[in-house]
């Protein structure tokens, strides 16, 4: 029977982006009509038009009819709204091709009054059931159904109505590579709980919704409290459990299937995960609940050299806003995926993960095990085990957690301009403005602050101001121009052993002035003294005087020898020639061809004048004989044969040493020293036909304790087998039989020294002031040469003068004192004491902002935690101290231990890195948490009654 199309007048749909509500009018009441969206059910919302809705509201018993417009205008109407283009995220709706198709007919024919009419909107042939309403598989669009716009649908509903019971059937727009497409069939998803994955619920959604909305629907359906924090995994096709970290992606983007597994976990009390993965069996982690602790009060335990690691997070976690806004979860909301210059995220999820365990109260120390593999795969300097600065891994830190909590998810470019004459206070405003258009993130809120940056050319003497924004202070210590350096001197005096001294000398000194220091313990005649590096029984450089002193580590071994005062360079002079010398053993015989495979080198190597008039190999054995004589035994007359003298020094007279130039490629290894040093320089042999080391008679009597030999200056060849045409300065080996060494060499005696009363001083050092290295921090200086400044005046670089000033501070402000020092020649630990205030710290002085009475307020700080650094550069531990936020005392944390301590045991020679809180915040931080529990005490300090620990 042909139902008057008025009968179902007044019924249409409010859409998703419409209050939920459901109004139904006509001649007679129909059941609120049930809208299903991707599946799911839920009561849509009906109403005539948004206009009608409050009239509705009020009196939905009041009928109201509304004119049906003429056939050929239905027809107009529908056909328009199908061909309008697809846009994403727009609702269309499916109709049953067979109930659209007697529609048409129906409009054509022009009677309303026609058998044709098609009825109630009917969508039964589209679904498999008439229970969950599951359309049904492999519909085709313009046979099985046709796609209506919104618009199109609200005409059709209110003109004919819908079958009872029979929800509309909407989707999504959805854009697809090249194309946009309505989405006909939604993902449906199987979701699971952690602790139940062998009941899943299933869900439908569209590929435009958000993962959001995926865990929303997740934890609805599992009934999970808003408190609680829960995170989602999926399952993928090869059994594997993958993180969804970014819920901000659409279902689309994160690439899930239908009959896909999602798992939902929820974090446990004590602030970890239940598993590090989901498993497909049941299985949960423990909360200790056997322990409950002071929040905060929890060890980092040592993977392996990681100490500097857990020194740098026990600062950063003892920061009070920072732990809060983990803590409280806001930086869920901002945890930026896209940005390229990021982690993805994961750092900040890493270190969250780290502060809700350490801060539960349900641990003693944790195992920052995942933490140190996600530093380590997004910063490879941190891979491995290896020793390093706890300073270098702040900074690295702080800016991943800024990056990876940018809000900024596009960065803007912003041109940097300099000041140009223009009032500081506006160039400030605008360089703090630009930098906030490209960070703006808790870390930039928390640590951030601006620098003024005054460059001064020394040609032009153009000006160029800027300023710029850091995230701490690295102050440099004042550092004394003294060095001290421990030397041996070896006197001509073959009685006296070797003297062990402390010398304090110039840091920028030469080797003059080392000679000059020694001079005042010794008596000696700096001008008699030869300056040595000695390394495995060889010269390995032999000094000139106007070296510098910068080119000797600490850790060489420098010995300095007394040389007669007649030692000069000059082939015609009668003074004397310093020849090197070496101690070698023969060792067993081996079938080598090679006579010095079988040699090793022993002992201390000497430097031994020699009269130019006594350069013979029997004078030379005698006069080493009396340099050794302190421990050598010099062999019975019935022992050796020193035959005739006379004849010795005729036939085996040494030859006269020529000049010779520097760098001959036949004598590599030791570097040998100029004309300064006293020793015979290498040159080209003059035109006295004076024979070289191959000429010289290789004597070795037989009943000689040892025989000598011309050597090269690692001591490991004969020089005779060089080139007969080029002339070197000769070393000179001393080389004993086993036999002969064991019999007269007295190892112990040689290798004995004493200590001068100078090596029992120690150089005491002033303790510096913190404010002292804020001064010298804000000094000008020059730019150094690998770094210039281009002068746009000058157009050229130039070594300009640069001041830094202070301009405005954080609120959590971290000093870095530098007390590594590395140059080219050197490497140092600076161990001064810098004595630095726990509370009060003004910084009114430093900042040259313009200031009011009240706003000195705003450069007062107070300490809440330290990094410290026992040890040297090679080898070192770090600690941490750090005053807790809730109970304000200061706790010592050394890796998984954690002890009370005391505010005077904080400050020590160990400082290195210093955390200050201006006092404004602290202040606002405790007026916020009054109000849910007691107040903290307003500064950190000790423990009322605790058993504290002397880390000193």
């Amino acid at each position: 029977m042909a139902v008057a199309p008025w009968l179902y007048g007044g019924l249409c749909f409010r859409f998703r982006d419409q209050n939920p509500e459901v109004a139904v009018e006509g001649p007679f009441l129909l059941p609120a009509a049930v809208a299903v969206r991707g599946g799911q059910m839920a009561m849509a919302a009906v109403a005539a038009n948004p206009a009608d809705t409050a009239a509705t509201a009020v009196d939905h018993r009041k009928p109201q009819r509304e004119k049906v417009p003429g056939l050929e205008s239905q027809r107009r109407q529908i056909e328009n709204g199908r061909r309008r283009p697809l846009r994403v995220g727009e609702s269309w709706f499916l109709v049953g091709h067979h109930w659209y198709k007697q529609w048409e007919v129906y409009v054509r024919g022009g009677n309303q009054d026609s058998s044709t009419f098609p009825g109630c909107i009917n969508n039964a042939e589209l679904f498999e059931d008439q229970v969950n309403w599951r359309l049904k598989k492999g519909l085709v669009e313009g046979e099985d159904y046709v796609l209506l716009p919104a618009a199109a649908w609200h005409y059709l509903v209110n003109w004919y109505g819908l079958e009872h019971g029979q929800p509309p059937i909407e989707r999504k727009v959805v854009e697809l590579p090249s194309t946009h497409k309505v989405e006909v069939y939604s993902v449906e998803l199987l979701l699971v709980r952690h602790s139940d994955m062998d009941t899943p619920h299933t869900a439908q959604f569209s590929q435009t919704d958000s993962v959001d909305l995926v865990l929303h629907t997740a934890r609805e359906q599992f009934l999970v409290s808003p408190q609680e924090e829960t995170r989602l995994w999926i399952k993928n096709a090869e059994g594997s459990f993958e993180r969804l970290c970014n819920t901000r992606v659409t279902v689309l983007d994160a690439a899930l299937k239908t009959g896909q597994v999602v798992v939902m976990e929820t974090r446990n009390k004590d602030g970890t995960w239940p598993s590090a993965q989901p498993h497909d069996t049941r299985s949960t982690l423990e909360e200790e609940e056997d322990f409950q602790g002071q929040p905060g009060i929890c060890g980092l335990t040592n993977l392996g050299n990681t100490c500097f690691m857990n020194s740098a997070l026990q600062c950063l976690s003892n920061v009070p806003q920072l732990t809060e806004y983990f803590l409280k979860n806001r930086y869920l909301e901002e945890l930026n995926f896209c940005n390229p210059l990021g982690m993805k995220g994961e750092i900040a999820q890493a270190y969250a993960d780290l502060v809700k365990q350490a801060w539960s109260g349900h641990h003693r120390s944790i195992v920052p095990q995942v933490f140190k593999t996600k530093v380590g795969h997004f910063a490879s300097q941190f891979l491995g085990y290896q020793q390093h600065d706890s300073q270098e891994l702040l900074s690295f830190l702080l800016d991943g957690l800024h990056e990876d909590l940018n809000r900024i998810k596009k960065k803007e470019y912003v041109e940097l301009c300099d000041a140009a004459g223009r009032p500081d206070q506006e160039v400030a405003q605008e360089a703090w403005q630009n930098h906030k258009r490209r960070n703006d993130s808790v870390i930039v809120d928390t640590f951030h602050g601006l620098f003024k940056s005054t460059l001064v050319c020394p040609d032009c003497g153009n000006v160029s101001v800027t300023f710029d924004p850091f995230c701490y202070l690295s102050v440099p210590l004042p550092v004394s121009h003294k060095r001290v350096m421990e030397v041996f001197f070896v006197s001509m005096d073959p009685r006296r052993k070797p003297e062990q001294h402390r010398l304090v000398v110039p840091k920028k000194g030469k080797i003059s002035d080392l000679c000059v220091a020694l001079a005042k313990h010794t008596g000696i005649s700096p001008e008699r003294m030869m300056v040595a590096d000695v390394f495995s029984h060889r010269f390995y450089k032999i000094y000139q005087l106007e070296e510098s002193l910068s080119s000797i580590l600490d850790r060489d071994d420098i010995f300095i020898y007394e040389v007669s005062g007649r030692a000069a360079i000059g082939e015609n002079s009668r003074e004397d020639v310093v020849l090197p010398i070496y101690l070698r053993e023969r060792t067993p015989a081996r079938d080598y061809n090679s006579s010095y495979y079988g040699l090793m080198l022993f002992g201390h190597p000497l430097l031994v004048s020699v009269p130019r008039d006594r350069l013979s190999w029997d004078a030379l054995y005698h006069i080493l004989l009396y340099r050794l004589s302190r421990y050598v035994t010099r062999p019975s007359s019935d022992d050796e044969d020193d035959g005739d003298e006379k004849d010795l020094e005729d036939k085996d007279r040494l030859p006269k040493p020529g000049r010779v130039t520097a760098g001959s490629s036949q004598d590599p290894g030791l570097e040998q020293a100029g004309p300064s040093s006293r020793v015979v320089s290498r040159s080209r042999a003059p035109v006295d036909n004076s024979p070289g080391p191959s000429h010289w008679p290789q004597r070795a009597r037989r009943k000689h304790l040892f025989t000598l030999h011309t050597v090269n200056s690692n001591g490991t060849s004969d020089r005779s087998t060089f080139n007969e045409d080029t002339h070197a300065q000769p070393y000179i080996a001393i080389d004993w039989e086993p036999e002969m060494k064991k019999r007269y060499y007295d190892e112990v005696e040689a290798e004995g020294y004493v200590k001068h009363d100078c090596v029992g001083y120690v150089l005491k050092k002033a303790p510096v002031q913190l404010q002292e290295c804020i001064e010298l921090f804000t000094t000008v200086e020059t730019l150094e040469k690998e770094n210039p400044w281009y002068c746009p005046t000058c157009k050229q670089h130039q070594l300009a003068t640069k001041k830094l000033d202070l301009w405005m501070l954080p609120e959590t402000l971290i000093i870095h004192l530098k007390r590594f020092s590395y140059t080219k020649f050197s490497r140092e630990k600076l161990d001064t004491l810098v004595e630095f205030p726990i509370r009060d710290l003004d910084f009114s002085e430093f900042v040259i902002k313009p200031q009011n009475d009240s706003s000195r307020e705003l450069y007062k700080y107070d300490l809440i935690a330290v990094s410290n650094h026992y040890g040297g550069l090679r080898d070192g531990h770090y600690t941490t101290f750090a005053c807790n936020k809730d109970s304000g005392q200061w706790h010592y944390f050394d890796d998984s231990s954690v002890s009370p301590v005391t505010e005077n045991q904080i400050e020590s020679k160990a400082a290195y890195v210093l955390f200050y809180q201006r006092q404004d915040v602290a202040r606002r931080l405790q007026t916020q948490a009054s109000s849910s529990k007691p107040p903290a005490s307003s500064a950190c300090g000790a423990p009322p009654k605790s058993e504290f620990v002397d880390v000193n």
